[in-house]
């Protein structure tokens, strides 16, 4: 039975000026690289941002608040990043770790085990958590949890059961409901700010995740200009700059509204881009790899945040997950976390009043016991601890270290330099891996090296549904309740 989370009785951070607890808006990309936006997420060094894709509003958010160079989906796929999020705790923990079944085939060396398919009743989410404080919570986008719905999880509006598949609502000029998304979310701020009531507001966008959709005039742009070296996708620029125009409108609301000064904007993405152009038109460089690998290319993403307390155009080298926004929403709302997640607030950061995080664990974990698209999909486990990556290759039984701070291409393999390191970043996974009971994959007794390997999937993502049918696209409208 889900334990409903007390209330502090004192939490300064969580209120503005005026006494009145804080709204928060979490805007979610789909498979937005690291690199895929105009913003340079180490300042100062313009090999960390698009040489093609124009985002002006997410250069204006990076100008009010706080921009994070080394933030890491908590993994590198969207259905457990999502899960993760939402609870604050790694997908290891949650036995959600990949999209759909994740089972292998004869094929493959290694027998993946049998994960969630279903985000559980028994985790507390960051609606359920906020809802003592007073809080409206709303969720729009894309849900890609299993065929339950956000209203089954203390989300008081919600598009529904959604995955990836194109929503109704869709169109000519509402590619990927990204401005409906924006519509619905509108309607619910209105409400709540007419109400006098605290909100949380969730847009989980389909964009920028294939198939690309764009508005004729965005895509019209893109062709009269110069393509770059790293990126030149005409449709895929068009589709950001939309995404981006959403963003926007999202900050003229909120201004409109009369509650900028008490209002916290979270900007992130759930998983790097793909480096598969058949997938989406990005690449990752200076990151290797990406989408669905834990190399760089397919955990570090773009976060920025801003809000009351932030101190315009910031910039936090500290790495940081997704894992870490529960307990800070928690932090600023006035209310207490469950004992037992992984992530750590990063008020303290965001606020200008430490440089580092004091973290409860040793490490940053990701963890992917199945197979999934390329040759650099397979069981992994990677973790970050300071400066230093170390992935473990299941198959092979094979480690990779590297030296982030000098190396954020992972082209060093560090493993045979520092034994004793290795020896102690080894013992310290295998420690996360128990003390979050991670499921592993295991010897396949029936794997066969002349079987067929399995079709690469389409761009709709493993399991899902065609539109309107199960695990399909939105439903074009807010739902209430569950």
């Amino acid at each position: 039975m889900k334990q409903i989370l007390p209330l502090l009785l004192s939490a300064c951070i969580a209120t503005s000026l005026f006494g009145a607890k804080p709204n928060f808006v979490f805007i979610y990309a789909d498979d937005m690289g690291w690199t895929g936006t105009s913003v340079e997420m180490i300042p100062g060094d313009p090999s960390t941002k698009s040489d093609y894709y124009l985002t002006p509003n997410i250069e204006k958010l990076a100008a009010m608040g706080m921009r994070f160079s080394a933030a890491y989906a908590p993994a590198a796929m969207c259905t457990p990043s999502r899960a993760a999020v939402l609870t604050g705790k790694t997908p290891a923990e949650i036995h959600i770790t990949t999209p759909g079944p994740g089972l292998g085939t004869n094929a493959h060396k290694l027998r993946p085990p049998t994960q969630l398919r279903e985000f559980p009743a028994s985790e507390t989410s960051i609606a359920e958590a906020l809802k003592p404080a007073g809080y409206a919570s709303a969720y729009f986008g894309k849900w890609h949890l299993g065929q339950g719905n956000p209203g089954q999880h203390g989300f008081d509006v919600h598009d529904g059961s959604t995955s990836n598949g194109t929503p109704e609502n869709s169109g000519a000029d509402n590619p990927k409901d990204i401005f409906g998304i924006n519509e619905r979310a509108f309607a619910f701020m209105r409400e709540n700010v007419k109400e006098g009531r605290p909100f949380y507001a969730q847009l989980f966008h389909y964009a920028v995740h294939a198939p690309t959709a764009t508005k004729a005039e965005s895509e019209t742009k893109f062709e009269a200009m110069k393509k770059g070296k790293r990126h030149a996708g005409v449709p895929f620029a068009g589709m950001t700059w939309d995404f981006d125009e959403s963003i926007g409108a999202v900050l003229e609301e909120i201004d409109s509204l009369g509650i900028a000064d008490n209002t916290y904007v979270v900007f992130m993405s759930d998983n790097g881009g793909p480096s598969n152009a058949r997938f989406g038109v990005q690449n990752n460089a200076p990151l290797s790899k990406g989408k669905s690998t834990l190399y760089e290319g397919g955990l570090r993403v773009p976060l920025i945040i801003t809000g009351p307390g932030i101190a315009a155009n910031s910039y936090s080298p500290e790495s940081v997950t997704g894992c870490d926004l529960f307990p800070t929403f928690c932090e600023w709302a006035g209310v207490d976390v469950p004992v037992k997640i992984d992530g750590s607030s990063l008020a303290s950061i965001l606020s200008g009043k430490e440089k580092t995080l004091d973290r409860h664990v040793d490490s940053l974990l990701f963890h992917v016991p199945h197979y999934g698209r390329g040759p650099d999909a397979k069981p992994t486990t990677a973790i970050i601890s300071g400066d230093l990556k170390l992935i473990r290759d299941w198959e092979t039984n094979s480690y990779q270290l590297f030296d982030l701070s000098k190396d954020i291409g992972e082209k060093k393999d560090l493993a045979k330099v520092y034994p004793e390191k290795l020896e102690k970043l080894i013992a310290v996974m295998d420690n996360r891996l128990r003390s979050t009971n991670a499921q592993l994959p295991v010897p396949n007794p029936d794997y066969d090296p002349n079987a067929p390997l399995p079709e690469p999937r389409g761009p709709g993502g493993r399991g899902q549904g065609g539109r309107g049918g199960p695990g399909g696209g939105g439903r074009g409208g807010p739902q209430r309740g569950g």
